[in-house]
């Protein structure tokens, strides 16, 4: 009896000596891990993180509670991307959340299992990401825009705005797998508009000076501006290289607020929080060849018409009014 009661009083003791709040602690939440692969710069890409967090926080998760997010960053440099991915791979994470074509070859390459989610990528069946936008199959999915189509209508936007533009360049990075059908798309319209159309490769922003040299050699009246991670974590540098030009710029909308004269393009950091959905589906149970990939349907107009004048250009008010944002 007394070893019963002495048991009894050494039980009761210790719960004394627990912390009251390891007592009353809930049962444990189960954390999830996401890896966030990223293409460019974490100071370049910051508004898109957070366009993704505030996604995420949507869907009830909240960071250093339930969720835990890995951030690897190539800062532009594309050999850096399968090192990083396969970093995030070994973390055992959850779900591998990246942008561009070659930030999600790179995380394909890298898994084949772990589920990874695009938040914005090129031609995701040209680029042999996904078999189909209905049916992705493998284990990847997300939002995807077609990249082509863009620069045709950047070329368009020109033309509307300098009618008799001959010449025009086109500045793409030969590391994105994009570009082949993006070179062909743009050539291809710019013989129905009569123009001439010349090709220039910049794969780091120590390439842009040279790039522009040869372009006013070539005579080049404008120049488009392809989407690409590094291209575009380099709009500001990129603007005001083609200002020094008095070459006028037609890009993605970050172009045109650098300073570039037309910004046409996707909302990007919608799709990013977009992105938090796709995550949601698949740490829910959702398999990614199960969830079809969307493609963007909603595209921005930016006309910077100080740059205009800088230029001595004339808007047309045909332009002016499909705009979705004028900068005076």
């Amino acid at each position: 009896m007394r070893d019963r009661r002495d048991f009894t009083a050494a039980v009761a003791l210790a719960l004394v000596a627990l912390p009251f709040a390891a007592r009353a602690q809930p049962p444990t939440t189960k954390v999830r891990r996401i890896g966030f692969l990223g293409v460019a710069s974490a100071a370049i890409t910051a508004s898109r993180v957070e366009a993704f967090r505030a996604g995420l926080r949507e869907m009830g998760y909240a960071e250093g509670k339930n969720l835990f997010i890995e951030f690897r960053w190539a800062d532009g440099n594309y050999d850096r991307l399968p090192v990083l991915a396969a970093e995030l791979v070994r973390l055992k994470i959850d779900v591998l959340v990246t942008a561009g074509s070659p930030g999600t070859l790179a995380a394909k390459r890298a898994t084949t299992t772990i589920p990874i989610v695009m938040a914005v990528t090129g031609d995701a069946v040209s680029a042999g990401l996904v078999a189909s936008l209905a049916q992705p199959g493998g284990n990847v999915t997300g939002s995807t825009v077609f990249g082509p189509e863009h620069n045709v209508k950047r070329l368009e936007q020109l033309k509307e705005v300098m009618p008799r533009l001959a010449r025009a360049a086109f500045l793409f990075n030969p590391d994105n797998p994009s570009s082949v059908t993006e070179n062909r798309d743009i050539e291809s319209a710019a013989k129905s508009m009569k123009l001439e159309i010349s090709y220039f490769e910049a794969r780091k922003p120590a390439e842009f000076d040279a790039a522009f040299k040869a372009m006013a050699k070539r005579q080049a009246g404008a120049v488009v501006v392809t989407d690409d991670a590094m291209l575009n974590s380099h709009s500001k540098r990129i603007a005001e290289i083609a200002g020094k030009r008095r070459l006028p710029s037609a890009g993605n909308t970050d172009l045109a607020e650098a300073g570039g004269l037309i910004g046409y393009g996707v909302n990007v950091p919608a799709m990013f929080r977009r992105a938090a959905y796709f995550v949601d589906r698949i740490l829910k149970g959702a398999k990614p060849a199960d969830l079809p990939v969307e493609r963007a349907t909603k595209f921005e107009l930016v006309i910077n018409l100080k740059t205009a004048r800088a230029f001595g250009l004339t808007i047309p008010p045909s332009l002016l009014r499909r705009a979705d944002q004028v900068i005076e």
